[in-house]
């Protein structure tokens, strides 16, 4: 591996260097994705599917997070860049919906290759995976986890709908995929694990260590022999309809924009960027409704 990136790290370990790792790498920026990382992270998947000596491949982040989910205020470009680029308007510069949905989608075609690849591939969750970052640990093929890690998507409230629809209703039961997907709540790896949205949640000082081990283990088969069970278990799911459904998710993440809702929480922003309060502002806004839980629920 010959190239660099700005917000990626690549390295390997485990035996014999048969795990390749990636390293999310905007720790100033709790990991969130921009436009420029995930194009990088299209790159990085490219480069590692077509070498015979990457076995297994680790997601992970760098700094105190995972990824607290997608870039909402870059100086420029951003995650929703490449939508604003399709973010078309009418003569009476009303947003169309075909536009926005358009530069959703290719977004979406990174998750998919990110699910699809034919290599074995491992989420490893710290701090927060949360809207845009859950949907990109939850198309790996594992998913472990700190205990203490907070797993979710607030987006949910009032930003859209999710882009992958997490998959949730692909790993864990209807009626708790309703509930997170319905509050937008978050939870924690030791939950996530119990309810089978993960494979393992465990103290986050034995996070690494085991995570390797893991990743080494699978790593015993060639890639080329992984890469055929993986394919081989992808193909139930796909005939389950994960990519029919993933991209009708993204259909509805363009289509939430437009709700009154949504309407509302995009007021809020605009207004608390010009207040100077930021991003913060509007996040406290939307935080407040949900903040108190209502006797016999626990997170």
């Amino acid at each position: 591996m010959t190239r660099t990136y700005e917000n990626l790290l690549i390295d390997r370990v485990g035996t014999d260097g048969r795990v390749a790792r990636i390293t999310l790498n905007r720790p100033e920026k709790m990991n969130a994705l921009s436009q420029e990382l995930l194009f990088e992270f299209w790159d990085a998947l490219h480069d590692l599917e077509a070498d015979d000596t990457a076995r297994v491949i680790i997601v992970r982040g760098a700094g105190r997070t995972f990824s607290a989910g997608y870039d909402l205020a870059p100086p420029r470009g951003g995650a929703d860049g490449v939508v604003r680029r399709y973010r078309t308007t009418d003569e009476k510069g009303r947003r169309l919906l075909m536009g926005i949905r358009t530069g959703m989608q290719q977004i979406t075609d990174i998750h998919l290759y990110f699910w699809n690849m034919a290599k074995v591939t491992i989420a490893q969750v710290h701090g927060y995976a949360l809207a845009g970052g859950c949907e990109l640990a939850m198309m790996a093929d594992l998913v472990v986890a700190a205990e203490d890690a907070q797993l979710g998507h607030p987006g949910l409230r009032g930003l859209g709908t999710s882009r992958t629809g997490v998959i949730w209703p692909l790993v864990i039961g209807m009626r708790k995929a309703k509930e997170l997907y319905y509050t937008g709540d978050s939870i924690s790896g030791r939950e996530a694990e119990r309810i089978g949205m993960i494979n393992y949640a465990w103290p986050k000082e034995e996070l690494e260590e085991n995570t390797i081990a893991l990743a080494d283990r699978l790593a015993n088969a060639t890639a080329d022999h992984l890469a055929i069970l993986k394919l081989n278990m992808n193909r139930f799911y796909e005939n389950m309809g994960i990519y029919s459904s993933v991209r009708s998710s993204t259909d509805m993440d363009a289509m939430a924009q437009m709700t009154s809702f949504s309407y509302a929480w995009q007021d809020r922003m605009r207004e608390s960027m010009e207040a100077g309060t930021g991003l913060k502002g509007a996040l406290d806004w939307r935080e407040g409704m949900y903040r108190n839980l209502p006797p016999g629920l626990k997170r």
